[in-house]
């Protein structure tokens, strides 16, 4: 027989050798003396004990890498073997460990693509072609027959003297074809052991002994067993290695949780806090560091941008890319399944920035329920006010008209005083003014009818300018006018607008104390005639530019205002379907823009802007 092969029974290995052997081969000396060498050699005996140890290192918490790493070390030291080989599947890679000769004292190990085998899954055979890994192919998909010689029960492969050729008949191996397979390398033995992980990823042990005929049919029982506990240990350390990463995700997005469920807990916290979070979570936390990108608002935690290897998902508002969290390691770490992350890294990863999502469109949802709830105050109050001023504007009516009458009266008595002319003077020039209040108060109460006409804005502006020039001069303010040639007119009510032009410019001049320049531009935007007043005064604060246009609010003295000018202003622009809008910055000036339709409010909705 030119090969020795591991029988399916150990009584026939034991006492004649391989199945197929000749006496002269079972009882040669070189035989002997192989087999009490070998049987020298293997620690088999110690087998309970390395169960034991293997379980234990299952249980330290180690990488695959370095848990095979040790297996092999102990495999090697246990069994005599002179290299050892452990092939393991994991989600579609192969980690291959190997201790030999050559890379003693230590192991070496790699991920490596793998083999794809039936339908695509990798399988724990190199890509090179050799027979060696034609065996190793077969064995993995089961397509061997135990009952053959050189086959275990277990299915497992052995020779007792690899320099040979394995000559396979097609009536002894029907996969074999009739080929004969050379797996000659630096070892006469070698044994190749099957193992499954989580009953579904098939792995390999390979034995490898310079001895011929090292692997008997006692010591490759053992060998099976210990692969079949080897591969209960890679399960348990799989298992314990997702649950512990498990708690650290749920860990991660309950912190989260936790942070958006404060009270009163601004965006801006909860995107502070959540980065905080997130290097935990991830499989070597040592190394990670993380970053949340919001528009223009970026959170990092310390060493972030020096990294390696990154990990990134979007965040998603309303169908829109509107930022991101990133996760790095500041150090390359070994090929898992998404580079050095996890598949459930990123399934993490892509539910905190689903979670952030949400966050933000709870917090954006929340605000325009405040704003909508202040313009709804807003306008109770408007109301409110309105009909507060059109009773009382009605009721001060006639007794201003008396009183403006009866003064007037006495003004033409021919037989009045200096000082008394003077009197009756201040009487009417006060009634007069009571009267202008009254009219602002009708007109922001809607009381007054509009009356429309064909408007020129560019006359408009002229002629509210006419009166106020020499108010503008004395002030130290100099007029610019930008006005845009052939404007169309509007459909308008020519007394509310030169109001509009009188009240902003009357307001720009009052913002600058000290003088300053003022501009007025006129321009057209398609439907729309747009009036813009600029100044270089004062400006005004944001707490301040929200209340412009709410009616009595005032920042000048007692007897300098009333706090109804822009609120007019705001009424007039609503009532022609126009807009308003204020820009302004402490020490820069403010600009207003009034929007007004062309053909009337019928083309343009209300937007007035505080």
């Amino acid at each position: 027989m030119p090969f020795a092969f591991v029988a399916g029974h150990e009584d026939r290995w034991d006492k004649r050798g391989p199945p197929g052997a000749s006496e002269e081969d079972v009882n040669s000396p070189e035989r002997k003396s192989s087999v009490a060498e070998g049987a020298g050699r293997g620690k088999t005996s110690e087998s309970p004990f390395l169960a034991s140890r293997i379980l234990r290192q299952a249980g330290r918490g180690l990488s695959t890498a370095a848990f095979l790493e040790q297996v092999a070390l102990m495999l090697v030291e246990s069994t005599g073997c002179d290299a050892v080989e452990l092939r393991v599947t994991k989600k579609n890679k192969l980690v291959f460990c190997e201790i030999s000769p050559a890379s003693r004292p230590a192991a070496r190990t790699e991920v490596r693509a793998g083999k794809s085998g039936e339908n695509g899954v990798i399988i724990p055979c190199l890509e090179h072609e050799s027979d060696l890994e034609i065996i190793c192919e077969e064995i993995t998909h089961g397509r061997i027959d135990p009952s053959l010689p050189f086959f275990t029960a277990k299915g497992s492969f052995v020779t007792g003297d690899a320099a040979r050729p394995v000559v396979l008949s097609s009536r002894t191996c029907k996969w074999a074809g009739g080929r004969t397979l050379d797996i000659a390398g630096a070892y006469r033995s070698l044994a190749v052991i099957p193992f499954l992980v989580d009953d579904k990823d098939r792995c390999l042990l390979l034995l490898k002994s310079g001895h011929r005929d090292y692997f008997t049919a006692s010591r490759m029982g053992l060998f099976e067993e210990l692969a079949h506990i080897l591969g209960i240990a890679l399960g348990q350390m799989r298992a314990q290695i997702a649950l512990r990463e498990r708690v650290k995700e749920l860990l991660c997005l309950y912190g989260i949780a936790q942070v958006a469920a404060r009270p009163d807990v601004s965006l801006d916290d909860i995107l502070a806090a959540t980065v905080q979070l997130l290097p935990p979570g991830w499989l070597y936390p040592h190394l990670a560091s993380a970053r949340i990108v919001f528009g223009e608002m970026m959170y990092t935690t310390p060493g972030f941008g020096s990294g390696v290897q990154q990990q990134t998902a979007p965040i998603i508002v309303s169908g829109v890319r509107c930022g991101t969290v990133e996760v790095e390691y500041s150090e390359s770490m070994p090929e898992l399944d998404e580079g050095p992350f996890l598949k459930e890294e990123r399934d993490l990863i892509n539910a905190i920035a689903g979670e952030l999502a949400l966050i933000i469109e709870r917090k954006k949802a929340e605000e325009d329920k405040e704003k909508l709830q202040g313009q709804l105050l807003h306008a109770d109050r408007l109301a409110t006010i309105g009909q507060l001023a059109a009773g009382v504007a009605h009721e001060l009516n006639e007794p201003l008209g008396s009183i403006l009458g009866f003064a007037q009266l006495i003004e033409k008595e021919g037989t009045l005083s200096e000082q008394v002319r003077r009197d009756i003077d201040k009487i009417i020039k006060a009634s007069l003014h009571a009267r202008g209040v009254i009219n602002k108060l009708m007109l922001f109460a809607r009381q007054t009818p509009a009356r429309r006409e064909c408007v020129d804005l560019n006359r408009m502006v002229q002629d509210g300018l006419y009166f106020l020039e020499a108010r503008c001069a004395k002030a130290g303010v100099e007029l610019v006018r930008v006005l845009a040639p052939d404007l169309p007119q509007l459909t308008a009510d020519a007394g509310q607008l030169l109001q509009v032009v009188v009240n902003l410019v009357v307001n720009a001049i009052q913002a600058m104390p000290q003088g300053g320049q003022l501009t007025l531009r006129t321009a057209r935007d398609g439907p729309v005639i747009v009036l813009a007043v600029e100044d270089t005064g004062v400006g005004m604060s944001e707490e301040i530019l929200n209340q412009v246009f709410v009616p009595f609010f005032t920042t000048k003295d007692v007897n300098e205002g009333t706090g109804l000018g822009l609120a007019v202003v705001q009424g007039i622009v609503s009532s022609h379907g126009g807009s308003i809008q204020v820009e302004s910055a402490v020490g820069q000036g403010t600009r207003f823009e009034v929007r007004l339709p062309l053909d009337g409010p019928g083309q343009m909705t209300r937007q007035g802007e505080a």
